[in-house]
């Protein structure tokens, strides 16, 4: 088996996928208030920055930037699943447990790529924004809510047809597509 290493670097920025484990699962989409208290509760517990996010119906990709002397990426996302996990079966949303009794909402792993410049940045952002046209969600990235497309969009740093004409290749630990 190989012996998979994670890069832990303190104040660094990751790109991240997390996964549920039903792929033909749209809990995300469904319930996306609840992500986003997840999310809330975990930044106001231990800081981070979300830099680029789309939240697709059985997946996400995240960009995220760690506080300087912080390299604890794993019990942040860890505590984001706990919560959004919680939340559905606290609200009454069927949620399955696995042999041992634990919910199994979520892929156990998830993906990381530590983002080493700003061109690497540029590209796996591209990539996060992106996601929806590739999945066959929307024919532009404008037309998905989930994303921090718009965020960017209203800040100027991309225009509002923003890959609507092309394409943004690569696989970021997605099966597939």
């Amino acid at each position: 088996m190989v012996r998979y290493r994670r890069n832990f670097v303190p104040g660094g920025t990751f790109f991240f996928t997390v996964t549920l484990d039903d792929r033909e699962s749209s809990a995300l989409v469904d319930h996306v208030d609840t992500l986003r208290n997840a999310f809330r509760v975990t930044r106001a517990e231990r800081s981070f920055t979300v830099d680029a996010i789309v939240i697709l119906p059985d997946h996400l990709h995240v960009i995220m930037t760690l506080p300087d002397h912080d390299s604890d990426f794993s019990g942040r996302w860890r505590r984001i699943k706990s919560l959004f996990t919680h939340g559905l079966a606290t609200s009454g949303v069927p949620v399955t447990r696995n042999h041992r009794g634990d919910f199994a909402l979520w892929q156990r792993r998830f993906w990381e790529h530590t983002i080493r410049d700003d061109t690497d940045f540029e590209r796996c952002a591209d990539y996060i924004h992106y996601n929806p046209v590739k999945h066959g969600l929307v024919a532009a990235p404008a037309d998905w809510p989930y994303s921090s497309l718009h965020r960017y969009v209203r800040a100027g740093v991309l225009p509002s047809d923003w890959g609507g004409a092309g394409e943004i290749n690569g696989n970021f630990g997605e099966r597939g597509n």
